[in-house]
């Protein structure tokens, strides 16, 4: 699966945060929902406009910039 395929950024929509392509449903809200222990399933039933392969590439994303940038984490 190719991420850019589901994910955009605009700066005229959500101030250019990354978005479900065609949404105004940030990836960052999506990746909340996962957080808080919320399936796909459940994510879209809360999102209708947001498939689920939309869900898995905004885990796609976000594995990718956890690729690029390092944080230091405590010790």
């Amino acid at each position: 699966m190719n991420w850019q395929d589901y994910i955009s950024s605009n700066p005229a929509i959500c101030d250019g945060a990354a978005c479900v392509s065609g949404t105004r449903v940030m990836v960052a809200t999506i990746l909340d929902n996962l957080a808080a222990g919320l399936d796909a399933e459940e994510i879209v039933k809360s999102y209708p406009t947001v498939s689920r392969e939309a869900v898995q590439a905004a885990l796609l994303y976000a594995a990718e910039l956890a690729k690029e940038r390092v944080l230091p984490l405590g010790e």
